[in-house]
C-alpha cells in the first residue's frame, strides 16, 4: 500500500493547526486510490482518537481530512458517521449496468430510410408500415420495429444516428401578394409621393387604443395625421379617403410597408379608383419607408407620447388632428431638406443645410411651376390664408393648449368610466 502523505511526525491537534495555517511545512503525496484514501483517513480518525475529541478539535481533524483526501466536507462527514457506526471505513463500489439497448443501430437505420422512401410520414403511419414489411411481406429485419410504441419512434427520430443519416431542411418559402409593386417611389422632384405608416397607442388589460395613421409626402414632407379606433377595412379605408383628401396636391403614389392594414385588396381597389401608384418596401431595405418612421417619432410621438390611450377617443383626437395639429406641422414647423451631393469617386452623401430649412408649405411653393401641382379648387392665395393667419409662436400656444384639454377630458372621462 502506497502511504498517502507524510504526517507521522504529526501527533497532537495543535500541530495539525498549524499544519491547516501553513505555519508547519509538510510533505506529502496524493494517491489515486479510493481504496488507499479510505485506509488512510481511517488510520487518522483512530491515530488522533477521533471519537474523544472535542467539537472544536474534531473540526481540525474533519479540515486535515478535506484538504489531503480531497473529499468534500459532505463525504468526510458520511466516512466519518460510517466509522462511528462500524469502527472502520469500507468501500461499497456500486456499479449499475442500466437499460440494455433494445434498438440497435441498424434498427435505426431501416427507420430512416422508411421515412426517406414515405416522406416521412406520422408516427403511427410508420408503425404500420413496418408490421406490413413483416407481417405481409416478410421482411425480417423489421421484427423489433413492427412492435415499437409510436411514442419511442419519435424518441428515435431524434437520436443521434438517426439525424446523422437522416437531416431534412425546408427553406422559408416567399410569401408571394400581388399587390402593390415592391420597390423605392421615384417622384422626381415632384410632390405627391407620399409615404405611410402607423402608429399604435399602446394596450392596457387587453383593451387596444387608438391608432394614428402618419402621411408624408416625400418631396415636401407634408405631413396629414388621421386617428381611428381600429385598423380594420371598416375603419381605414374611409379615414384613408379623408388623408388623401386633405394633401393639398393631388396624390400620385402611396408607399407603405409590408403590413397587412394596407396590402389589402380593398386599400388596392381604393388606389387603382383614385389611379394612384401602390409600392410596398423591398426586404432587407429598411430606408424605404424611413421618413414616415422619423415623423412618427419627431411629430406623433412628441405630440401623443406612448401611453395608452383608449380607442373610444378616436374620433376626438382624430378631430384634434384636423383643426390643430396638421395645420401646424404643415404651414408653421420647419423641417431640414436634405441635399444630395456626389464626390470625385461617386458616392453620393446628403446634406441638411440650415439655409434649405422651411415648412412644408414653403417647401411646395418653392418648387418650378408649384401652381400646376395644386387641387383644381385650391391656389396658394387660398392656402396664404391658412399659412400667415396666425403667427408660428400663436399657432404652438394653440396646438398646446388644444392638447392640454385634448388630455385633460380624455382622463376625466377614462376616470369616470373606469
Amino acid at each position: 500500500m502506497q502511504t498517502l502523505m507524510n504526517l507521522d511526525n504529526l501527533t497532537s491537534i495543535d500541530q495539525l493547526a498549524e499544519f491547516l495555517s501553513g505555519t508547519q511545512t509538510v510533505a506529502f503525496s496524493v494517491l489515486s486510490s479510493p481504496t488507499a484514501r479510505y485506509e488512510w483517513v481511517q488510520k487518522t480518525l483512530i491515530r488522533f482518537r477521533y471519537l474523544t475529541l472535542s467539537k472544536r478539535h474534531q473540526g481540525v481533524v474533519i479540515r486535515v481530512l478535506m484538504k489531503v483526501s480531497g473529499y468534500s466536507r459532505q463525504q468526510i462527514t458520511r466516512l466519518i458517521a460510517q466509522y462511528r457506526k462500524t469502527g472502520t471505513l469500507k468501500r461499497r463500489q456500486r456499479t449499475v449496468t442500466g437499460f440494455t439497448q433494445k434498438y440497435t443501430p441498424a434498427d435505426i437505420g431501416l427507420l430512416a430510410a422508411m421515412d426517406e422512401r414515405h416522406d416521412t410520414p406520422c408516427g403511427p403511419a410508420v408503425k404500420k408500415l413496418c408490421e406490413r414489411a413483416l407481417l405481409v411481406f416478410g421482411h425480417t429485419e423489421y421484427e423489433r420495429l413492427a412492435s415499437i410504441s409510436v411514442s419511442h419512434l419519435y424518441n428515435l427520430r431524434k437520436s443521434l444516428p438517426y439525424t446523422r443519416q437522416r437531416r431534412h431542411f425546408e427553406k422559408t418559402k416567399p410569401r408571394q401578394i400581388p399587390i402593390g409593386e415592391r420597390r423605392k417611389p421615384a417622384p422626381n422632384g415632384q410632390p405627391g409621393y407620399i409615404r405611410i405608416d402607423t402608429v399604435h397607442q399602446g394596450d392596457l388589460d387587453g383593451k387596444k387604443g387608438v391608432y394614428h395613421i402618419n402621411a408624408v409626402d416625400e418631396v415636401t414632407q407634408f405631413e396629414v395625421v388621421c386617428t381611428v379606433e381600429k385598423i380594420s377595412e371598416y375603419y381605414l379605408i374611409p379615414i384613408l379617403t379623408q388623408l388623401l383628401e386633405a394633401f393639398p396636391f393631388s396624390v400620385l403614389g402611396f408607399h407603405s410597408d409590408n403590413g397587412s392594414e394596407y396590402i389589402n385588396k380593398r386599400v388596392a381597389e381604393l388606389l387603382d379608383k383614385l389611379l394612384i401608384e401602390f409600392t410596398k418596401s423591398r426586404s432587407r431595405q429598411s430606408n424605404d419607408n424611413a421618413l414616415a418612421e422619423s415623423k412618427n417619432g419627431s411629430v406623433v410621438r412628441k405630440i401623443f407620447g406612448y401611453s395608452h390611450i383608449p380607442s373610444r377617443f378616436a374620433q376626438r383626437i382624430n378631430l384634434f388632428n384636423q383643426q390643430v395639429l396638421n395645420p401646424y406641422v404643415n404651414y408653421h414647423r420647419p423641417c431640414f431638406f436634405a441635399e444630395t451631393h456626389t464626390d470625385a469617386k461617386g458616392r453620393q452623401r446628403k446634406r441638411y443645410r440650415y439655409e434649405a430649412m422651411m415648412t412644408p408649405y414653403d417647401k411646395l411653393k418653392s418648387l418650378p411651376e408649384a401652381e400646376r401641382y395644386l387641387k383644381p379648387d385650391l391656389s396658394f392665395a387660398i392656402l396664404d390664408k391658412i399659412a400667415y393667419a396666425i403667427s408660428d409662436n400663436q399657432a404652438a400656444d394653440r396646438l398646446q393648449k388644444a392638447r392640454q384639454k385634448l388630455f385633460h377630458t380624455i382622463r376625466e372621462q377614462d376616470l369616470k368610466s373606469g
